[in-house]
């Protein structure tokens, strides 16, 4: 049985809460409070306490999924990342680049909505970035 701790930021909004994930065997089972962190200062709100969950969620989707034939099928990351790349490039070419929007998430860093954003913005051309928090 291996059991550990690590040290992490939780993912679910922007104020940067510490805490411990409690990993058995490689699965993360619980949540524990960093009591150092200045920002949560060992409290954690209800998202913060059940973080763990959605990550080995057996719903989580883990490989890429596209649509053929009305189904959705498991793809690889090439497959999914070039048609992707073709479509935006289309979508862009057709109606402009204020046609494509893109959506952030609660369930990334601070550092990861930032790069969707400075991709939306300075690799497409668009403001519309909105965010699942934004309340």
């Amino acid at each position: 049985m291996d059991y550990k701790t690590v040290l992490t930021t939780c993912a679910y909004c922007g104020c940067g809460c510490g805490l411990y994930l409690e990993v058995l065997d490689g699965q993360a089972i619980g949540t524990i409070p960093s009591k150092t962190n200045p920002i949560n200062e060992g409290k954690l709100c209800v998202k913060g306490w059940n973080i763990h969950e959605f990550v080995q969620h057996p719903k989580r989707l883990t490989k890429p999924l596209m649509r053929k034939n009305g189904a959705l099928v498991e793809t690889s990351w090439d497959e999914a990342l070039d048609y992707t790349v073709s479509r935006l490039k289309e979508i862009k070419e057709a109606h402009g680049s204020d046609s494509i929007g893109f959506f952030a998430s609660a369930k990334v860093t601070n550092e990861e909505n930032y790069i969707i954003m400075k991709f939306a913005r300075a690799a497409v051309g668009t403001n519309n970035v909105d965010h699942c928090a934004r309340l």
